[in-house]
C-alpha cells in the first residue's frame, strides 16, 4: 500500500523502515535533509516538500503524520489539508489530546477530507518488536488502512477502538497506567537498594519476570538498565512527562473518577523536577516556629 510519512524522529523513521520490510511503498519528508537521506537508505522514497510529498502520492492520498505533539503536529494537519483533495486521508499517529482529535476530523469533513487517530505505543523497540496501534475514526476508513496498521502492530497488536478520538483516549489512559506501574516499581527497587540487603537488583528484576505476578516488559527494561548500571549513577533523577498523565487526571476529575495513584506518580515527576522547592523550605520553617526543630540553612 502507498503512504505519505511525515516524521523521521526516533520512532518515525523506525515505522518507515518497518513498513517498507513489509513491502509498502512509502513517501517520506521531514524538515531534516539528513532524516529523509536515512529513510531513503531504507528504500523509502524521500521529498524536499509537504507539496512535493502530496504531488507524489496516488489517490486518495494517505499521510500519515509523525512529529512532536502540539503547534508541530497542529500546523501540519493545517498544511497538508489546505494540499490534499477530497477523500484524501490524514492520520495522526503522535500523542494528541482526544479533543483535538474530535476538532480536527469536523474541520477536515468540511473540506471532504477523513482523519484518523493512531494511538502507538512501542517507543524504540518498535522496530523489531511491533507497536501496540490503537484507532480512532470512521470504521470503513480505518478498514482500508489496515495492511498499514497490520504491518506495524504486531500479532493482535491493533484495534480499531472507536469513533475520532478514540485511539488517541485510549493511548491516554494507557500512558496514565504507564506512570502508576513505572513508579511502583521504581519505589520497590529503591526501597530494595536502601535495604540492610546487599541485593542484586538486576538479577531480582530479571527473576521477577520469570512467573511472578508483577512480570512485564517495563520489568524487562528495569533488568537491562540495572545490568547496564547498578547503581543508575550515570543518571540524574529528573523526570519528564510528555502530557497524556496530565490528561487522564484531568479526564478523572470530570468523570469524578478517583485516581490516587495516576496523582501521586504525575506530581512525583513534577517533584523531581525541582532543585530546594519553595514548598519544603515552607514545610521546614513551619517546623522550626512552632516546635524549634532545627533546620538546614542554605549555603
Amino acid at each position: 500500500m502507498q503512504l505519505g510519512f511525515v516524521g523521521l524522529g526516533k520512532m518515525g523513521l523506525n515505522m518507515v523502515t518497518r513498513l517498507e520490510r513489509g513491502g509498502h511503498d512509502i513517501v517520506v519528508y521531514d524538515r531534516s535533509a539528513e532524516a529523509v537521506s536515512k529513510a531513503e537508505a531504507v528504500k523509502a522514497s524521500g521529498v524536499a516538500s509537504l507539496d512535493a510529498l502530496v504531488g507524489a502520492l496516488k489517490v486518495p492520498r494517505h499521510v500519515w503524520v509523525m512529529v512532536p505533539a502540539g503547534d508541530p503536529t497542529e500546523s501540519t494537519i493545517v498544511a497538508l489539508s489546505n494540499l490534499l483533495s477530497a477523500g484524501d486521508v490524514i492520520i495522526d499517529g503522535g500523542n494528541t489530546n482526544f479533543h483535538d482529535d474530535q476538532r480536527r476530523a469536523k474541520t477536515l469533513a468540511d473540506k471532504q477530507l477523513h482523519y484518523v487517530d493512531a494511538g502507538t505505543s512501542g517507543g524504540i523497540w518498535g522496530l523489531t518488536e511491533g507497536y501496540c496501534l490503537m484507532v480512532g475514526g470512521e470504521a470503513d476508513i480505518c478498514k482500508r488502512l489496515e495492511p498499514i496498521f497490520l504491518t506495524l502492530a504486531p500479532q493482535d497488536g491493533y484495534l480499531h477502538a472507536g469513533d475520532h478520538g478514540a485511539g488517541h483516549y485510549v493511548k491516554m489512559i494507557h500512558n496514565g497506567i504507564e506512570y502508576g506501574m513505572m513508579q511502583a516499581y521504581a519505589e520497590g527497587f529503591e526501597l530494595m537498594h536502601e535495604s540492610a540487603y546487599k541485593i542484586d537488583l538486576a538479577r531480582v528484576a530479571a527473576l521477577w519476570d520469570h512467573g511472578s505476578v508483577v512480570r512485564s516488559w517495563l520489568l524487562q527494561l528495569a533488568a537491562r538498565a540495572l545490568a547496564e548500571d547498578p547503581g543508575l549513577s550515570a543518571l540524574t533523577g529528573y523526570v519528564e512527562d510528555s502530557g497524556e498523565g496530565r490528561w487522564t487526571l484531568l479526564e478523572g476529575i470530570e468523570r469524578s473518577v478517583p485516581m490516587p495513584v495516576l496523582t501521586a506518580s504525575l506530581f512525583t515527576r513534577f517533584r523531581s523536577r525541582q532543585d530546594n522547592p519553595f514548598g519544603e523550605r515552607m514545610l521546614a520553617a513551619l517546623r522550626n516556629q512552632f516546635g524549634g526543630h532545627a533546620v538546614k540553612k542554605a549555603k
